[in-house]
Parts: C-alpha cells; sequence; structure tokens
C-alpha cells in the first residue's frame, strides 16, 4: 500500500521502495504515484493504455542520469553499473539507452514516516569505485510540497551526474489544449534548443511562455529551453479553465529544461547537474506550491 499524505487541500499517494514501478529507470526513493488538489486531479500517466504500469512513469518521479548512469562507462558487458536510487544495472550493451530493460540488483532501502513527511534512504553497494548514500524527504505544505535531496559519495571515484523530475501532469484529466500555459522565469531561446519535435505546430512559443493553439494530437518536446545557459529553475503551468495553477521552483540554477508531452499529458523538467568528490554531501531541494486562481 502506498504511503499517504494529506491535508485540507492535498491528497498525494507515494509507492514506497518495492511497491508499484518497479523498472529501471526512475528513483525508486519516494515515487509519487499520484497528487490531488482540493480532490481535482493533478497527476497523470505516461501511458493510460499500456498494460504494464509497473514499468512506465506517472505523477511525479525523479530520475538520476538520464544520459548516462553512474559508472557505466567503467563497466564490462556483464558486468554491473548504477543507476541512482534503484541499485545495480547489468550491463549488456556499448551504448547506455535509459527506456532499455536492465536486470536490476536493488539498492538497500529504509523508511521513515511521519505525520506529514516520509523519508527514503538508499544505499548502495561498492562497484567499480562508486558508491553512494541519497536521502529524499518528501514533505506535505498547505497547499504543495517540497522534496529534499541529499546525496552523499562514499566511494573512491568522483560523482558526476544530473538530476530531474518528470512531471506528468493534466489537470482535472483535461487534454492538453488552448486552455494550458506554461511559464518560465527566464528567456526562452528558441535558436539555441537542442531538439525541437513540433510536428502539429500547435506549441507556441514565446518570450517566456509556451501556448497551445488548439487540443495536442502528436506527442511533442523541446529540449534545452535556456540554451545551456544557467538561470534561475523554476516552471508555472496554469490552466484557466479549471482556474488552477502549479509551480516548481529548485534552490538551484540549472541549465537544462526540457518540456515534452502527448495529448493527455505534459511534462516540464528541471535538470540539476551533480559533482561530488568521495567523502562529500550534495544538497538541494526542490519546492511545488498548487493554487486556486479564482480565491
Amino acid at each position: 500500500m502506498p504511503h499517504i499524505l494529506k491535508n485540507n487541500a492535498i491528497e498525494m499517494h507515494i509507492d514506497l521502495p518495492h511497491e508499484g514501478y518497479n523498472a529501471s529507470r526512475f528513483d525508486y526513493s519516494g515515487k509519487i504515484s499520484s497528487f490531488k488538489f482540493k480532490n481535482i486531479v493533478i497527476s497523470a500517466l505516461e501511458n493510460p493504455k499500456s498494460k504494464s504500469k509497473r514499468s512506465l512513469g506517472q505523477g511525479f518521479y525523479n530520475e538520476f542520469g538520464i544520459n548516462t548512469a553512474l559508472g557505466f562507462k567503467d563497466a564490462k558487458i556483464g558486468g554491473w553499473f548504477h543507476k541512482i536510487g534503484v541499485g545495480l544495472l547489468k550491463k549488456t550493451e556499448d551504448t547506455y539507452n535509459f527506456l532499455h530493460k536492465f536486470e536490476i540488483k536493488p539498492a538497500e532501502f529504509t523508511v521513515k514516516t511521519d505525520n506529514n513527511k516520509i523519508t527514503i534512504n538508499c544505499k548502495s553497494e561498492s562497484i567499480n569505485g562508486y558508491a553512494y548514500v541519497l536521502s529524499k524527504e518528501i514533505e506535505l505544505q498547505e497547499e504543495g510540497f517540497t522534496i529534499n535531496y541529499k546525496l552523499k559519495n562514499t566511494g573512491k571515484k568522483l560523482i558526476i551526474t544530473d538530476e530531474y523530475v518528470h512531471n506528468f501532469i493534466a489537470i482535472n484529466n483535461e487534454p492538453i489544449n488552448d486552455n494550458y500555459e506554461l511559464n518560465f522565469p527566464f528567456a526562452l531561446k528558441p535558436e539555441l534548443f537542442e531538439e525541437t519535435v513540433n510536428p502539429e505546430y500547435k506549441v507556441i512559443i514565446s518570450k517566456d511562455q509556451l501556448k497551445f493553439t488548439d487540443q495536442i494530437e502528436k506527442e511533442f518536446f523541446f529540449s534545452n529551453l535556456s540554451g545551456s545557459s544557467y538561470e534561475k529553475a523554476g516552471w508555472e503551468l496554469s490552466n484557466r479553465k479549471n482556474n488552477i495553477k502549479i509551480s516548481e521552483t529548485g534552490d538551484f540554477k540549472t541549465n537544462k529544461v526540457n518540456v515534452w508531452g502527448l495529448p493527455h499529458v505534459i511534462s516540464p523538467e528541471l535538470f540539476i547537474d551533480i559533482t561530488i568528490n568521495p567523502g562529500m554531501l550534495k544538497q538541494w531541494s526542490r519546492y511545488y506550491n498548487i493554487v486556486n486562481t479564482t480565491l
């Protein structure tokens, strides 16, 4: 059963490490699988038609090292490498692909719960000089929640990775259409995007905003919206039909912001670069706020 954090405005379900999602991409420590604000569903599924929901994303799932997992290059074919927050993955190919179905040796997890928060610790084995301890605390606020991270390098080699939250959002299950608006606290730089997928030309990019001219029918994706420059980490998604805004801010600068979506879901993503020397600790936080705009 998921752990539930609840107050007068919010109800959020957090799957424990060995419950729910069990594939090799997303972090097992604190999988926020569903979220409601004043009984309105905010979270969505990666693919609601799939029969294998335990292998797909939903809610607010985070991932470390989307482009290359920790120690992948040092591992030999048939050997093991780290996926932070998951465990050890078995290397079968020379190129890392986060969509590959890897064999998993789960890390060691411990869980501590309180009335308004849950803390999940993840302790890794030591492989090829890499090891870590991850602690993730999810704390319920009056109109939102906070995710606090602590990642300690307990190995002998430098940890270089990144982390982001894949926010699967659809406000009140409404398809992505012209009722939505996505704003950023920095200037968008389309000429510097790493990738642009906008087949229907229904996503309009302005100075600091994404709008939609009609209901989305095909997948869209924009990579590196800030053009690699370090900017204030934040986004705000509003839906004027349901009069709700949801925002995420980080206590860090980001040099990579992606937006992905399908007809039923949109996902803004704030990346943080992580470099940790042996014996050192890195801490960062993400803050989510949800408001009713009619009040």
